[in-house]
């Protein structure tokens, strides 16, 4: 069964049910669907939204592809992707609209005393042509690479920024940021990506050419390992009154400072 973060429920994200500012009963509900990078951004927006409004909100943390389909199936309101749509989606009715940017970050285990590296030396790596950690400054250890599974947002804008595109030579695939997250902090071996924003103190991110990814890094474009996160919608699908409240409030000023808090950069 699918797995679905409700911001109604306590016992998951502890926000409570609450009435609008009119005194009313909330009416209407807002569903989304899609990428896992970017449950911290949509969920601190989520809870904002709710609190504020009343109106329930509740996020499906299945991937971008999974939420691309969701969208044209109409099992949600809105999809997340953490990558640009395709021309053939977008050909089929969806638009997109940027929510923000992330960086993604390239992470190692705690333990791995590499700390850098160019972004030619990461596309060796993930095609297999860099094989051992001691090649880049590291220990005598060969390279375990831990990626995305296909149709992830984060794997198309990795293997799209480091050109290794049907090339990368994966030990594992795993179709959650989480489990990328889990995975390389219990193998001193592994390197993996993920996104900058959801990165915890189990792994270490590193620079890349001597660049973190910050949030002022990834506004100005010098932290080149970036991507992306869109709202999804269908063309010829009006939005019920309340998603599009929820998606006037996400795309405004507003909502700004929730995002950078987030650990994103917003794109309005």
């Amino acid at each position: 069964m699918k797995k679905i973060i409700s911001l109604a429920l306590a016992a998951v994200l502890a926000i409570p049910m609450l009435t609008g500012c009119s005194g009313k009963a909330p009416t209407g509900s807002v569903s989304t669907d899609g990428s896992t990078s970017m449950e911290k951004v949509i969920g601190t927006l989520g809870e904002a939204f709710q609190n504020d409004t009343g109106i329930t909100f509740t996020y499906n943390p299945t991937g971008s592809g999974s939420g691309i389909k969701a969208v044209q199936e109409g099992r949600c309101d809105i999809g997340l992707s953490s990558r640009n749509l395709k021309d053939e989606e977008k050909s089929s009715g969806l638009n997109e609209t940027v929510l923000a940017y992330d960086g993604i970050a390239i992470i190692v285990n705690n333990e791995n005393n590499v700390s850098d590296l160019s972004l030619e030396n990461i596309s060796k790596i993930f095609k297999g042509e860099i094989k051992n950690w001691s090649e880049v400054g590291g220990a005598d250890s060969e390279i375990v690479l831990i990626g995305r599974e296909a149709g992830s947002g984060t794997r198309d804008g990795f293997e799209s920024i480091t050109d290794t595109k049907e090339a990368c030579k994966y030990r594992q695939e795993l179709t959650s940021t989480g489990d990328v997250l889990t995975t390389v902090s219990q193998n001193p071996a592994a390197i993996g990506y993920a996104s900058a924003a959801s990165v915890k103190d189990s792994v270490k991110a590193l620079t890349i050419d001597g660049v973190a990814a910050t949030e002022s890094a990834i506004k100005d474009g010098s932290y080149i390992v970036q991507r992306p996160f869109v709202l999804v919608t269908k063309n010829d699908t009006k939005l019920s009154e309340a998603a599009q409240k929820f998606f006037d409030f996400i795309t405004s000023p507003d909502a700004n400072e929730l995002i950078s808090a987030a650990g994103v950069v917003s794109a309005n």
